[in-house]
């Protein structure tokens, strides 16, 4: 837990204000899942990916989503080698440890689709033989939801990847202050340093599940799970997976937070990061914040639950 403590002081030194962004970015590195942020432009997302890029000593790649993108440039391709008369793989920008798929809603849906076996399965096929993407593999994509011209919207089984949907937000005045003057002399970026190895951050991903988490939390979120389904104004609800992706989440949080145990107060936060991407609601919810607060009225119908949770 103490790594993450530590990454997190490391990401602060860059990012003012944004410390509930940056638990439930952990959060999902920390379960292996992959986060969608979505924000006008200029408000940190980038720099986010940037700066945990560099708290821990993994490798970066970035790729600028664009109508014209191709699979092989997410991917890669196999290439002939006519010096050795042989066929060699060309690894692309996917064989890193954390991706930034930057306005992934600009590149069509066939581009999209080449990272779903990467961000499922940890592995990518080319060519029809299949490689595994090294430990750890953490995809952060970016869309923007103001520009809708020349976009494609990200289908509900690429949505289903992530495991969480964020914002940043936009900064207080004071916090725009501080931004300011931080940057004033130089990109706090260029000046920070690793604080956390890639083999803390491997055990740190088995580490969470051993958090222990209360039968009755697991059947809140069933229970959450199920009233989504049965909502009328919810066309299609939370999926098994969506469960098993809060189920993780809540313990991941819980390790973020120095705890070893959740409480379901963790459930209750992480419901529309984990959840509000994952439904399908009619078209007079879809817009907007309409899901968020579909999902926010859902979570605060259901009883929570009162137990001594670390037992």
């Amino acid at each position: 837990m103490a790594e993450i403590a530590k990454i997190k002081q490391n990401i602060e030194k860059v990012l003012v204000g944004k410390s509930e962004v940056i638990d439930l970015v952990l959060t999902a590195m920390v379960a292996g899942g992959h986060v969608l942020l979505e924000d006008v432009p200029g408000t940190g997302k980038t720099m986010l990916a940037k700066s945990l890029a560099k708290s821990v000593t993994l490798r970066f790649s970035r790729i600028q989503f664009t109508p014209d993108l191709l699979p092989a440039d997410v991917t890669g391709l196999t290439i002939f080698n006519q010096k050795e008369s042989e066929f060699v793989l060309k690894k692309g920008p996917v064989f890193t440890n954390v991706l930034l798929a930057d306005e992934i809603n600009r590149a069509t849906p066939r581009t999209q689709s080449s990272l779903l076996e990467c961000m499922e399965e940890k592995q990518v096929t080319i060519d029809g033989v299949t490689y595994p993407l090294e430990e750890p593999f953490f995809v952060i994509a970016t869309e923007n939801p103001i520009e809708t011209a020349g976009t494609f919207p990200l289908p509900e089984a690429q949505l289903d990847r992530f495991l969480m949907k964020l914002s940043m937000g936009t900064p207080s005045v004071e916090e725009e202050i501080a931004i300011m003057n931080r940057f004033l002399v130089d990109n706090p970026i260029s000046v920070i340093e690793s604080v956390v190895s890639r083999e803390e951050l491997i055990a740190a991903n088995r580490a969470y599940k051993q958090i222990h988490i209360h039968r009755d939390i697991i059947a809140y979120i069933a229970q959450i799970a199920e009233a989504t389904r049965k909502n009328q104004n919810i066309i299609t609800g939370v999926s098994p997976r969506g469960t098993l992706a809060m189920l993780n989440a809540a313990r991941a949080y819980a390790y973020v937070k120095g705890r070893s145990y959740v409480v379901p107060e963790d459930v209750k936060l992480l419901g529309v990061p984990v959840f509000a991407h994952r439904i399908v609601a009619s078209a007079g919810m879809a817009r907007g914040s309409g899901k968020k607060e579909l999902i926010k009225e859902i979570v605060n119908q259901i009883t929570v639950p009162t137990e001594e949770w670390d037992k």
